[in-house]
Order: structure tokens, then sequence, then C-alpha cells
């Protein structure tokens, strides 16, 4: 097994030396229809009781992991807006107040929106905690992670653009058997705006419940799409993301950021970036000043890993929004590589792609240099937009396959990114097969700042997990 290891990673290497390791899939799966889940499903059951708590989700609530922000929406009344917390489920002896807000959007009236940030929280620890009163109260859990640090192990899960379809709920079933401990979100969450008028709200609404069974119990880190700007002028809507920033809060002050959509937060052994495709980032906007100033800040000795989310990919050789991402690219690639980034999630397009370690950094109107070359500096490009809407999949990808385009295949799925220690991290990417969970892309990533010069060993404990699967190349 050992040998097979040390052949499959010498393959690999040189597959990618000489460009001949380029995976195009041949699958087709025979999906679901791309249509969303009826309203009457037993997937948007409204909670029993009056003025129960629906639509429950927590996200990080600052800038290392010590608090999270409870979300909920009551229909009937304010109601509440303290939550109980403690360590035992049976005695919650901590309390925190929140607050609420509403809004409409056309002749649409939202719940009250309940947000309430707890600090404070001990690491690596396993908290309760209760929403609502009398017999509508609610309980649910969750864990904070390891103190910020080097070694510490964590698993991230990547979901990105979800909807609520079938499909969608095949791909939020398998996440949750995975066992990571946080979603890393990539936007486009609940493709309301694909309906008009008050069906646009109630279509948030069914889909904060829809993936309540997750987001109740773990941080989901997000990041906006362009199903989130709800851009209608025919119904007087004009305000971008009024739906996503009512409903769903980012610890955005934390980064010293000015605006929710791009924010950053450290989570056990990671840096995690959220960049906004769909706000102003060229020189001396305020997205712009703050991802130059935030990169300044990451600490590599605390936190090895450096995770950027975007929405819209920076390489994608899907005729789906092609080049699409090709002027943040020309904005931000260039840190990307000097901070050493390890790895770029991106959606909007409905399928999976990897991306070798390229860059195109030398082109501009007179170089001449068309094309991205092997930049064993650059980051690891993945778009994972594949968690399954009613657009349907991104089937038709561009030919020949480019150089830097490493795998890419056009299904429903989810990522997993395991991150062991300081120098390696575990990656799949398991496909929705006809209702079966596949690990389909996998491989061992290794830190572009601990483990660029020195390819350290992977320890027999490693290794046994690593062979679970049927082939595992190195990165």
């Amino acid at each position: 097994m050992l040998l097979h290891f040390f052949l499959a990673s010498f393959v690999f290497l040189s597959s990618v030396k000489d460009g001949s390791a380029r995976i195009t899939s041949s699958f087709v799966r025979s999906e679901y229809p791309s249509t969303d889940i009826p309203l009457d499903h037993e997937a948007f059951a409204v909670p029993k009781g009056y003025n129960a708590p629906q639509q429950v989700h927590i996200t990080q609530g600052d800038y290392d992991g010590k608090a999270v922000i409870i979300s909920w929406v009551t229909t009937d009344e304010p109601g509440s807006c303290k939550v109980q917390y403690g360590t035992s489920e049976n005695k919650l002896q901590d309390s925190a107040d929140g607050s609420f807000t509403n809004y409409t959007f056309y002749q649409y009236k939202s719940g009250f929106i309940h947000q309430c940030l707890i600090e404070d929280l001990e690491y690596d620890t396993k908290y309760y905690y209760r929403i609502g009163s009398g017999d509508s109260s609610r309980d649910f859990w969750f864990k904070t992670p390891p103190k910020v640090g080097p070694d510490a192990p964590y698993k991230f899960g990547i979901i990105g653009d979800l909807g609520q379809t079938f499909n969608s709920l095949s791909t939020l079933d398998h996440y949750i058997e995975s066992g990571a401990e946080t979603v890393l979100f990539v936007g486009d969450l609940s493709y309301a705006d694909r309906y008009q008028y008050n069906d646009v709200g109630q279509r948030w609404d069914t889909w904060g419940r829809f993936v309540e069974k997750s987001t109740a119990y773990q941080p989901w880190i997000w990041s906006a799409g362009n199903h989130e700007i709800d851009y209608m002028p025919y119904m007087g809507e004009v305000v971008p993301f009024r739906n996503f920033l009512n409903r769903f809060p980012t610890p955005y002050l934390a980064s010293k950021s000015s605006n929710p959509l791009w924010y950053a937060i450290r989570r056990a052994s990671a840096h995690i970036i959220v960049i906004s495709s769909y706000s102003p980032f060229v020189k001396y906007t305020p997205q712009w000043t703050w991802l130059k100033d935030e990169l300044k800040r990451v600490d590599r000795e605390k936190t090895p890993w450096l995770i950027v989310l975007m929405h819209v990919p920076l390489y994608n050789s899907n005729e789906a929004h092609y080049m699409e991402g090709e002027s943040m690219r020309a904005a931000f690639e260039s840190w990307f590589i000097d901070h050493k980034v390890d790895v770029i999630f991106a959606g909007h397009v409905h399928a999976y792609e990897r991306s070798y370690r390229y860059s195109n950094v030398d082109y501009n109107i007179t170089s001449g240099h068309r094309y991205p070359v092997p930049d064993k500096s650059a980051p690891l490009y993945i778009t994972v937009g594949d968690g399954g809407n009613q657009e349907g999949l991104a089937s038709r990808f561009t030919e020949p396959q480019p150089q830097y385009s490493a795998f890419r295949e056009a299904s429903y799925g989810h990522s997993t990114l395991e991150i062991m220690n300081r120098t390696h991290a575990v990656y799949h990417w398991n496909r929705n097969d006809d209702g079966k969970k596949v690990k389909t892309d996998s491989f061992v990533l290794h830190n572009q700042y601990w483990g660029s010069h020195r390819r350290r060993k992977l320890n027999k404990h490693l290794l046994v997990r690593l062979f679970d699967a049927d082939t595992i190349t190195t990165i």
C-alpha cells in the first residue's frame, strides 16, 4: 500500500509536468428533475407550536471562533430574543439577549428575524442551546472549534449553488453524513430570485427550513452569489442583497471590514477569507483596500492554511460563465500567489472542476503571454457550484481541456477538506451518484507555507485513512 502511494504520487507529479493527466469525466448520472421541492413537502415542514422558532442557523461570531451568531425566525409575533445555553443538556446555566428585525420585499412581509451573539465560549466544547419559550421552545447544539493553532485538525465541508430541489436534498443529506464540522458556502443559497412577487420571500423561508437540519448545529460560513442580489426593478426592489443581508449575518466587523459581504475568520488552523464577486473590487475600492490589509494580517505560524471563498471562479473551462472571473483574476491573482494561498473555492458554474497550480500573472495586453503556465506558488482553484438547484447542471465543457484543468465533471455533490496538521490536508469531492455518495476526486494537499519546501513524510495513521479511497494523489 505504501508502494502504491509513492507510485501514485510519482505518476501524478510526472503527469503534471508533461501535461497529460487532465481528465474530463465521461460519467453521466440520471439526475432528479431540476424542479424545486413542492411547498407541502416534509423538507419544508413548519415546527409545531405557536410562534415556534424556525429557519435556525448559526455562523461564527468573531475572528477566532469563540463566538457564534444564532439566527431564527418567528412568524406570529417577535417573542423572546433570549438564547439559553450551557455545556450540559439538562442545565442551560447561561443566557444571552439578542434583537430582531423584519422587512418587506414587494408586498411580502418577513417574519421576525432574530439574531443573538454568544461570546466568550470555550474552545473545543459542545454547547446546548434553547430558543423560544414554553411548549414552542426548541433545543439544538453546536461544537466550538479547537483553539487557533498551527496543528489544530479540522474538517470543513464545501457546498455551493444549493437551491431547494431533490438534488439539493441529496447533497445536503450526504454532507451531513460526512462528519465535517463547518460548511464553507460559496454562494447562491435559495434561488428564490427565480420566482416573482411574494413567492420570492416565501422561497427564502422554505430554504431556511430546508437547511436547518445542518445550519442549526454547525456554522455555515456565508459568501454571496448572483442569486442573492435580488435586483427586481419591476417589483420596485432595487436594493441589492436585501433578503440575504437581513437573514444571514456575518462577523465582518471582527475583521475590520466595512461590509458584511467580505470578511475573514480564523478557525482551528485555517484563515478563511470571503470576498464578494458582485461588489466593487478594483483598485482603491473598499473591498480592494480591505483585502490588501487582511492578507497582511495572516499569520501562517498560527494559521498555516489560507483559504479564499468567492462565487465566480477565476479559472473555469465550462462554457457556462466562461471568463466571468477574469477581471477579479487580474485584480487579485498576484496577491494570492505572493501570499501563498493554499486553495480557492468558488461556485457559480453548476459542475465540478479542479485545477493544477497554474497562474496567468505574466499576461497583459502587450506581453503576448496569453495562456496560464505552471506555477508552484499558485493556489489550487476548485469549483463546487454543484449543490443541486433548479437551473440544472452545466454539462458543456470547452474543448480541448486546458492545461490548467486537472479534473472536471458535470454532476451534483459536495466537497470536504480535512486538515490533518500544518503540512497536510485530505480533500474529497463526493459525487451524488443516483442517491449514493461516491468519492470521485481525492488528493493530499500540501500546505503552501509549511509544506512547499520540505515534503514531510505522511505518518502511518494518515496513510491508512487515505487509502479508503480508490485512488489518491498528492498536490
